[in-house]
């Protein structure tokens, strides 16, 4: 068999070129897409706006708008970190509490599994005795008469 030719099966795929689904894809143009385009678009004149009237007033204060964009660029990392801290240190109280509860119950736990393995045990060896008794005395018996 050669590998340098596979044949691959093909498939015959339903189409999707029905009129629902057309018109799904020009109810997504025209109720999602073109709106979303269009407030990118008012949001960023708006922006561009009120940069241009700040920065042709003479009296402007680039400092201080600087230092608010500034606020407003660390405020959504700030807050992800601060709930990603508080997180972190109830996982780590949740983990102290469970590691100081936890070898009690877990030596209860062994306790219970080594007494279980006892008592396994201890019926294994009570049902194979009268097997093992019985190949014993038999293997005396031939030791006896000098058979192997």
């Amino acid at each position: 068999m050669k590998w340098d030719k596979i044949s691959v099966m093909r498939i015959n795929l339903p189409t999707t070129e029905h009129r629902s689904y057309k018109k799904h894809r020009k109810q997504v143009a025209s109720q999602i897409l073109l709106p979303f385009a269009a407030a990118v678009l008012v949001i960023a004149f708006f922006a561009y706006v009120i940069i241009n009237l700040t920065i042709t007033n003479e009296a402007a204060d680039l400092p201080r708008w600087a230092a608010i964009s500034t606020i407003w660029l660390i405020l959504p990392t700030l807050m992800i970190g601060i709930f990603l801290l508080i997180l972190l240190a109830g996982m780590i109280y949740l983990l102290f509490l469970l590691l100081r509860t936890a070898p009690v119950y877990t030596k209860k736990v062994q306790d219970i599994v080594y007494k279980g393995r006892s008592y396994t045990i201890r019926g294994a060896d009570l049902v194979v005795r009268p097997v093992i008794f019985v190949e014993g005395l038999l293997a005396h018996v031939q030791a006896f008469f000098g058979r192997k």
